[in-house]
């Protein structure tokens, strides 16, 4: 297998992922506006509140901003400022890209491993109102930590590549 075959397979396979990511945050917005119209008519309706919405609620945000944020970082939606890049040569900027995504894959990593400590911690005690783990809760947090970190890492390397890959045009078209 050649570079570019393994590199376009490596960006399918994290492209897919990101997919997925952004599958499972969606289906758990229609989740979660499903349940509030089922609080909503059970409140108000069948004056009969179901409680547990809320608790579940927090689980489906919560997994949809991390899993949405992880994706964003995959495709650089995630806010940034471009002023200062806009002014600096293509290979300074290139620099800050991948130190940007060095600072973003430690970030990922920590999340990953601080969250599987939380979750550890919490999985023994349940939720109130869903008798589920508490541990779940950090679980979404945990597995954006390791997208983030997994699409920081790509970035990074796709960063150095192009950095070496520009000089090598350039000194081999200089000859």
């Amino acid at each position: 297998m050649t570079a570019s075959i393994k590199a376009s397979f490596v960006k399918r396979f994290l492209d897919a992922l990101a997919f997925l990511a952004m599958t499972i945050s969606g289906l758990c917005m229609i989740v979660l506006v499903v349940s509030f119209g089922w609080l909503v008519y059970g409140r108000y309706v069948l004056n009969n509140t179901p409680t547990w919405v809320e608790q579940m609620a927090m689980l489906l945000i919560i997994t949809i901003t991390f899993l949405g944020a992880a994706v964003g970082i995959h495709e650089r939606t995630h806010l940034s400022v471009d002023m200062v890049s806009l002014l600096l040569p293509e290979k300074a900027n290139r620099l800050i890209d991948i130190l940007i995504d060095t600072c973003l894959a430690v970030f990922g990593a920590a999340m990953l491993y601080y969250c599987q400590e939380l979750m550890t911690f919490g999985w023994y005690r349940l939720i109130p109102l869903l008798g589920i783990p508490d541990g779940l809760r950090y679980a979404p947090v945990m597995v954006a930590g390791g997208l983030i970190f997994v699409f920081s890492l790509y970035r990074i390397l796709v960063g150095i590549q192009k950095l070496f890959v520009s000089q090598s045009a350039i000194v081999n078209g200089g000859q």
